[in-house]
């Protein structure tokens, strides 16, 4: 019928699935009847940290961030959020109690993806544990690196893992894995690993002993990922000083110091340049971190740098008085909610 009455006909066709392999493979595949008949085919992505934060009215802003964070921005469990109970209680009842929407959800996608769940959950939980070198993950899983890498491949092709080189360097040997979707990232970091006493009933317990202390750091990289968002929208609104070309992290070698450097973001186009550094600590962000930052940005050759502090909170007042002097924009967290200014 398309291929005889596709010019003539009114019929709009629209299909949609949450098996991103069963889509992939079976209903676009080579081997499906619709191969090569679709004309357009979209990948829904997650919401990000403003789209998200308009679920969760009722919550304070870092609270927001929280929640887009365990949920990976994914609107069917934002969905699952109740405003009427406190931050705490939504995790506790949906990861921490054995009959919680999010409790299994991890182990659920991985069956109904994949062929061998058990392999694929130990490469996921090795690289929660902090192994991000393909030999670490093999070493750790127990597994030949070229069979770790193929499975690896999947996992990147299903958007839970990402295989990140720095920002500057594409092609460079230095890369490592993450886990992409925070959710997964915390469920492998805080609730997979303690299961049996989330099946006793100790989900609270859980919380306050493990999960509390661990969310500041849990949330560092949540908050490097919403600068990021935050400095893209800066970039569709023309508010940047150019147009960016590669955004992303930085690390490497500092030959002057013998030690390795990172930077937190790191936008280029041609010699310009946007260095940026993201604390979500409750102290305000000092004068050092801004004369780190800008003896890493000498590292590099760019003729024209920008400097961008994203804070948890604020920023000493040493700081912003250094910041009349130099070029530097200071953004904190609450300037980087929807209907706030950015900061300068």
């Amino acid at each position: 019928h398309i291929d005889t009455n596709q010019e003539d006909s009114k019929l709009f066709l629209l299909l949609c699935g949450s098996s991103m392999s069963f889509m992939e493979f079976q209903v676009l595949g080579y081997a499906s009847p619709l191969y090569g008949r679709r004309t357009a085919q979209f990948k829904i992505r997650p919401f990000t940290y403003v789209e998200a934060a308009e679920m969760l009215p009722g919550f304070e802003d870092e609270e927001k961030a929280v929640l887009f964070g365990v949920t990976g921005g994914i609107p069917e469990y934002l969905a699952r959020i109740d405003n009427h109970i406190t931050m705490k209680e939504n995790i506790v009842e949906l990861f921490l109690t054995p009959s919680g929407r999010l409790f299994e959800e991890p182990s659920n996608l991985l069956k109904q993806e994949l062929r061998d769940p058990q392999t694929y959950h130990g490469i996921l939980s090795a690289i929660a544990g902090g192994s991000s070198r393909l030999n670490q993950i093999a070493t750790r899983v127990g597994i030949e690196t070229g069979g770790c890498s193929n499975l690896l491949s999947t996992l990147i092709a299903l958007g839970i893992v990402r295989k990140d080189t720095p920002v500057t360097e594409p092609n460079a040997k230095k890369t490592i894995y993450a886990l992409e979707d925070t959710m997964f990232r915390f469920w492998f970091r805080f609730v997979g690993p303690n299961r049996n006493g989330i099946v006793a009933g100790f989900g609270d317990k859980v919380y306050d002993a493990v999960i509390e202390p661990g969310l500041s750091t849990f949330m560092g990289s949540v908050f490097e990922e919403i600068c990021r968002q935050y400095l893209l929208e800066l970039a569709r609104q023309d508010k940047l000083p150019f147009l960016i070309g590669n955004i992303g992290r930085w690390w490497g070698n500092n030959p002057r110091e013998r030690r390795e450097e990172e930077i937190d973001l790191l936008a280029v186009s041609g010699d310009r340049a946007i260095f940026g550094e993201c604390k979500w600590t409750r102290a305000p962000v000092d004068v050092d971190v801004l004369d780190d930052l800008m003896a890493q940005s000498r590292l590099f050759h760019y003729l024209d740098c920008h400097y961008y502090l994203f804070a948890r909170k604020d920023f000493s007042e040493a700081l912003r008085k250094r910041a009349e002097e130099v070029e530097v924009h200071l953004v904190s967290f609450k300037e980087m909610n929807p209907g706030s200014a950015s900061g300068k």
